[in-house]
């Protein structure tokens, strides 16, 4: 394990590599025979059901329910919604044929030519169009809404260019689609699940968020209103992590889906949309984790405490495992994942140095003179700081430890993060700090989508977000001079 830690790329050195290397060798993920894919392994996917499990009793308390919509949607769906097709058609993986057959040459199996589909059908980009001809049939009276439905589901956009967990063909996620009587609920719905999605990013991840609106040129396809949160990794680029997107009365009207009104007539409905994916494992470890591994926060962790027994010869394994045991009972007793490893196949070093590869939050070693002296050493990932402590009163404070290594996390990338934001009033100082310093830059933006398209051509910084708490603010936008009422928030992003 030595050896692969030295083999994990130094993040000052290549960040994508670092960041390449550690999903990898921490087993979260690795790269599959279909081009563009990945297998999420073990590891990986326990980190993924905390996140499901933690969002999916949110979504629960917040009075959604949970459905399944098909994974193939017909093409003539995507035509009824011209900027929700104009922003997935380039994503589009498409069935033709429902059908092989044998080679007649003998070359294992071809498409048979006789088993084309009377329309495509296209692979699940977003279920938008799927799910709305669905709502058609749900609707017919103001009774009948609030509709609040989730889904948990896997997705394909075909991409080019692909990385584990940040960008792939198909990808894990959840979606949200809501279908509502009146503008200001369905409003009011997009701005609460977008801090639900900021609550879970910061209590959960702790990964401190910006919440704001999308410009209309990054806006989701279809969409009158994109919210989102944008967090800062560690090489200075932004990641956005999750948004929630209010639909106005667009796809009701594609797929006339209408309800009688308290007053008796015939309305569009209004709608929302939401999500987050697999994109938050990159989050996770692009904020967080360092030249030793992973460091996960403790609420994500699949294993919270792990327990190692140092030790010579079975009698002593016996004694020392015991007192383990005992301990582990407590802690679990208290809620927390404990391992104990006492593999005998490799050497206390190599436990060490995995279990900090793979972010464990706490490890607890203890030998035979532990044993004897009521003694046992801790170690905390976040801070790598190790100590001999007293068994008595050992549970409490791992337990307290939770908490603290939680918080401790969440203060570091918010420190970090706060010291990643620049404002600017020049162009040249804003391509100055982008270069040299990356990060948010605060800078003012005349509103034209022309000016947005220049700086993003000359500069590949995009406006991430126009801050939801973004004060008034008078002054002329860096590039153009025209005049700007706030500053909104730049990034280069992944």
């Amino acid at each position: 394990m030595a050896k692969e830690l030295k083999e994990l790329t130094p993040r000052e050195e290549n960040y994508s590599q670092w960041y390449n290397d550690l999903v990898i060798k921490a087993g979260l993920a690795e790269s599959s025979a279909v081009r563009g894919c990945m297998v999420i392994k073990p590891y990986g996917y326990a980190i993924w059901e905390k996140m499901q499990r933690a969002l999916d009793d949110m979504f629960k308390a917040t009075g959604h329910q949970n459905a399944y919509f098909p994974l193939f949607i017909p093409k003539s769906f995507f035509s009824k919604e011209a900027h929700h097709v104009e922003g997935f058609a380039k994503e589009c993986a498409v069935v033709t044929h429902y059908r092989l057959k044998n080679d007649p040459e003998g070359k294992g199996v071809i498409v048979d030519p006789d088993a084309e589909l009377e329309e495509e059908l296209i692979v699940r980009p977003t279920s938008e169009t799927i799910i709305w001809n669905t709502y058609k049939n749900w609707i017919q009276s103001y009774r009948d809404l609030p509709i609040l439905c989730n889904q948990w589901a896997n997705v394909v956009r075909w991409e080019m260019r692909t990385r584990l967990f940040l960008r792939t063909a198909e990808f894990l996620w959840q979606e949200g689609h809501t279908a509502h009587e009146t503008r200001e609920e369905a409003l009011a719905e997009a701005r609460k699940m977008i801090g639900v999605y900021a609550n879970f990013a910061e209590k959960w991840m702790s990964l401190p968020v910006i919440i704001g609106h999308k410009s209309d040129s990054e806006r989701f396809a279809g969409a009158e209103d994109t919210l989102t949160i944008e967090a800062m990794m560690q090489d200075g680029k932004a990641l956005q992590s999750g948004t929630s997107h209010f639909l106005g009365q667009n796809f009701a009207k594609a797929f006339d889906v209408q309800f009688t009104n308290r007053e008796g007539r015939l309305e569009y409905v209004w709608a929302t949309s939401w999500g987050v994916s697999t994109r938050l494992m990159g989050a996770l470890i692009m904020a967080h984790s360092d030249n030793n591994g992973l460091v996960l926060p403790p609420k994500l962790a699949p294993i919270q405490v792990v327990m190692i027994p140092i030790y010579k010869g079975e009698e002593e394994l016996h004694r020392i495992t015991e007192r383990l045991d005992r301990i582990a009972t407590e802690l679990r007793a208290r809620g927390l994942s404990v391992k104990i490893d006492d593999r005998d196949n490799v050497r206390t070093g190599f436990k060490f140095a995995e279990y900090e590869l793979k972010g464990v939050p706490v490890r607890l070693a203890m030998g035979p003179r532990d044993v004897a002296n009521g003694t046992i050493e801790l170690v905390r990932r976040d801070t790598l700081h190790k100590e001999v402590v007293a068994q008595d009163g050992l549970v409490d404070r791992v337990v307290g430890l939770m908490d603290e290594i939680q918080q401790n996390i969440y203060d570091k990338a918010l420190k970090f993060r706060d010291g990643m934001i620049t404002r600017v009033d020049s162009y040249d100082e804003f391509k100055r700090v982008l270069d040299e310093k990356g990060g948010f830059i605060l800078a003012h933006w005349d509103g034209t989508p022309e000016t947005e398209a220049r700086i993003k051509e000359e500069t590949k910084a995009t406006i991430r977000c126009i801050p939801v708490n973004a004060p008034e603010e008078a002054g002329v936008d860096m590039l153009s001079g025209k005049p700007s009422s706030r500053r909104v928030i730049f990034a280069r992003a992944y």
